[in-house]
């Protein structure tokens, strides 16, 4: 289906059983609740989906599964995190095959490429394939920036459409739009700059905490995307404290906890990353379950 490129996507979480195995009919059953509380479209095997703790094989057969339960209601994009621009083009074309309908590309893994380096891999990860393309930008996670600047280097790659912003720099979002106009489409990537993002011109949310939180996720991007500001606010601050966690190292460990805590789905993540414990464990709980007893009820517009 062609994508529809506004919205809340959630960075899906990749479930796995207590040995660590995969556990597709849970990630399935995962997809579905989110998408019964209305979300606009989903991406698979991202950071939050720990698509570098896969095999090849497993990462595509999350892709052939999660394609199916989403059964062409939202669009699917699919992570590309490789370690090697050819293995890149290779998991984009095999991809395309499987039929998602767009790539999330980061830069290659481990190596921080430089300027040059990770403008060639975008360039051809791009002509690997025909299908439309998201440039996830991420230096505090990856250590590869790509500024505004360089993006106007991608401008005549017409596949590539928009940008994940994951800067934690809100400034970008203003200098995207003033040197590129509506070049790209601009989406959120740092769930608690998500608000001063939208208010920025942000036309999407790629959000990690609509995982545990589904139905207040829509509806903050609701009341966002209709100029509800201070409702807007409101939801936003009892937010905040939860999607902090979205900006820490361990943000797949304590997205899960969370996920768990509401009845989303569990906590296992794969090795190296462990579920976190100790007093660590008990200060996310405390932000966590402190959100639970304030969950706030949902304006009538947004829940809708």
């Amino acid at each position: 289906m062609k994508v529809n490129w506004k919205g809340v996507f959630p960075a899906l979480t990749t479930q796995f059983k207590p040995d660590q195995a995969l556990d597709l009919p849970a990630t399935a059953k995962h997809l579905e609740t989110l998408i019964q509380a209305g979300i606009h479209g989903v991406v698979l095997l991202g950071t939050v989906g720990e698509n570098t703790a896969l095999a090849y094989e497993e990462k595509l057969s999350v892709l052939c599964e999660m394609r199916k339960t989403a059964a062409g209601r939202i669009p699917v994009l699919a992570g590309a995190a490789e370690y090697t621009t050819a293995l890149a083009c290779r998991y984009a074309r095999d991809a395309e095959n499987i039929g998602v309908d767009g790539l999330m590309v980061l830069p290659g893994m481990v190596y921080k490429s430089d300027g040059r380096e990770t403008l060639t891999h975008f360039r051809t990860v791009a002509r690997s394939t025909g299908l439309p393309i998201m440039i996830y930008n991420n230096p505090v996670s990856y250590s590869v920036d790509l500024p505004a600047e360089g993006f106007a280097q991608l401008a005549d790659e017409t596949n590539i459409v928009a940008i994940k912003e994951s800067s934690e720099n809100v400034r970008r979002m203003t200098d995207l739009r003033n040197l590129l106009g509506d070049r790209f489409i601009l989406f959120a990537g740092v769930d608690d700059l998500f608000l001063e993002s939208a208010m920025l011109g942000a036309q999407g949310w790629v959000a990690g905490l609509v995982n545990a939180f589904p139905r207040e996720a829509v509806a903050l991007w609701d009341l966002a995307a209709s100029g509800k500001w201070p409702q807007g606010r409101e939801l936003y601050r009892w937010f905040t404290p939860l999607l902090h966690l979205d900006t820490k190292i361990k943000l797949v460990q304590y997205i899960k906890l969370a996920m768990a805590q509401t009845g989303m789905g569990s906590e296992m993540v794969r090795a190296p990353r462990l579920p976190v414990e100790g007093a660590e464990r008990e200060e996310i709980l405390r932000i966590i379950r402190n959100a639970i007893a304030g969950r706030p009820e949902l304006p009538v517009a947004a829940a809708g």
